[in-house]
């Protein structure tokens, strides 16, 4: 086998959930270019439709599906569909995500005013309905495969080290990166040993579910908060969507096939800076 064959996506069926947000497109997109069928979920459908259709353009085949993760037995209806188009899941990215305002400390929001429901609805959104139960039906699926197959969860630096303000999305992503390692080993144990679970915790990426917390929404020029990510990341910038292509493909794909349970960084140094 030659080495690069390794990263190949050929035959494989991938679904992104969030596939029509930053991050998550850029993965898709990178899964259609490695050779993969892309299912790509979002909330709107033209979101979930546009991306399918650049990928599809690129010479992969691709569908885009509405998913409210919300609605009672969307994501079982979105599993079913897929698999009906398509035979079969061997991969799955859990990109859906979101940082409300409403479950962040401000100068108008104290940690004292925070809303009870607002953190209800982080958690709910951000690890049980955008992780735990996609995990749950599609990995229904995936541990029945004779080659096994690859979840991915997308995790946060603030599960590493918890963020100031965003004490509510702290708890999610902090628990999004407990769950992969416990479902990584639960899965091998349990049902199939070639199935894998692992998670990418992204660094600072700039994109418009975190835009007003890292730069002045009147003014555009960067926060407080934006500035000292920077001069806390090593590499001096904010990463890319791209950024986190190679570490999706790597986890995707046969390369890592003796990897399980991890979280990797994607961070441009920022968990391994001390500040001196």
């Amino acid at each position: 086998m030659r080495v690069l064959d390794m990263f190949s996506l050929n035959g494989k069926v991938a679904v992104v959930l969030g596939g029509g947000g930053s991050l998550g497109s850029a993965i898709a997109q990178g899964f259609g270019a490695a050779g993969a069928t892309v299912a790509v979920t979002d909330l709107l459908q033209d979101r979930a439709d546009a991306v399918a259709g650049e990928i599809a353009g690129a010479g992969s085949a691709a569908k885009g599906y509405q998913l409210d993760v919300f609605e009672e037995g969307a994501i079982q209806a979105c599993c079913d569909a897929v698999c009906s188009e398509f035979d079969k899941v061997d991969i799955l990215v859990n990109a859906v995500g979101a940082i409300p305002k409403a479950a962040a400390t401000s100068p108008e929001q104290s940690f004292f005013d925070i809303p009870v429901e607002a953190t209800q609805h982080i958690v709910d959104l951000d690890f049980i309905r955008g992780v735990m139960v996609p995990c749950q039906v599609f990995g229904a699926k995936m541990k029945d495969n004779e080659h096994g197959g690859s979840i991915i969860n997308i995790s946060s630096m603030c599960a590493i080290r918890p963020l100031t303000r965003v004490c509510g999305y702290n708890a999610a992503k902090a628990a999004v990166s407990n769950f992969t390692q416990w479902l990584g080993v639960h899965f091998v144990l349990e049902y199939n040993p070639k199935l894998r679970v692992n998670a990418i915790a992204p660094g600072f990426f700039l994109t418009e579910l975190n835009r007003h917390l890292l730069t002045d929404e009147k003014t555009g020029e960067l926060s407080q908060r934006g500035q000292d990510i920077i001069d806390h990341t090593p590499m001096g910038k904010f990463g890319s969507p791209e950024d986190l292509v190679g570490a999706a493909l790597w986890l995707a794909s046969d390369a890592s096939r003796f990897v399980t349970g991890i979280v990797i960084p994607v961070d441009g140094g920022f968990s391994a800076f001390a500040g001196v």
